[in-house]
C-alpha cells in the first residue's frame, strides 16, 4: 500500500514515545484520537519518526533568559537553524527486487495452458467426485 500522512499520529504512539498528549499540539505534533494502531510495523515506524522529531526539537523559552523545565539548552538555541518545507517526511520502502538466472525450464513452462487446465479441473471437480462416488457404489454391489 501507499504509506501518506494522516491527520495525526495515535495517543498509544506517542505514549510510547513519551510525549503527553496535551504537549504534542504545543510543539507542533498532530494527535488523532480517533486512530487506532493496526498493525506492530506503522506504530513501530511512528513510533521512529516521533523519538526522531523530538531528538532534533529545539524548544525556546517563552521569555527569554527565563529558562524552565522543557526548554532547550543555551548552545542548542545557538545552533537552531529554521526548517523549511516538510519535517521528516514518510519514506517508503524499496522493494527488494531479486534478479534471476532463466532457465530452459521456465521457459519451456506453458502458463496459460496450465492455468486453463486448472480453471477445466476445478470447473468439473464436483462431477467428477460424484463419478467416482457412484462407481464406487457399483463396484461394491
Amino acid at each position: 500500500m501507499k504509506l501518506r500522512a494522516g491527520r495525526g499520529f495515535s495517543l498509544e504512539e506517542l505514549k510510547a514515545a513519551g510525549i503527553p498528549k496535551k504537549l504534542a499540539p504545543t510543539i507542533g505534533i498532530a494527535v488523532d484520537h480517533r486512530r487506532k494502531n493496526r498493525s506492530l510495523e506503522g506504530l513501530q515506524a511512528n513510533l521512529q519518526r516521533l523519538k526522531t522529531y523530538k531528538a532534533k526539537l529545539v524548544i525556546f523559552p517563552r521569555r527569554s533568559g527565563k529558562y524552565k523545565n522543557g526548554d532547550s539548552t543555551a548552545e542548542e538555541l545557538a545552533s537552531a537553524t529554521q526548517v523549511w518545507g516538510e519535517y521528516l517526511p514518510i519514506t517508503p520502502e524499496k522493494p527488494v527486487v531479486e534478479l534471476v538466472k532463466v532457465t530452459d525450464e521456465m521457459k519451456a513452462f506453458k502458463a496459460y495452458q496450465k492455468l486453463r487446465l486448472e480453471q477445466t479441473n476445478k470447473h468439473h471437480h464436483r462431477a467428477r467426485l460424484k463419478k467416482a462416488a457412484e462407481a464406487e457404489k457399483e463396484e461394491k454391489k
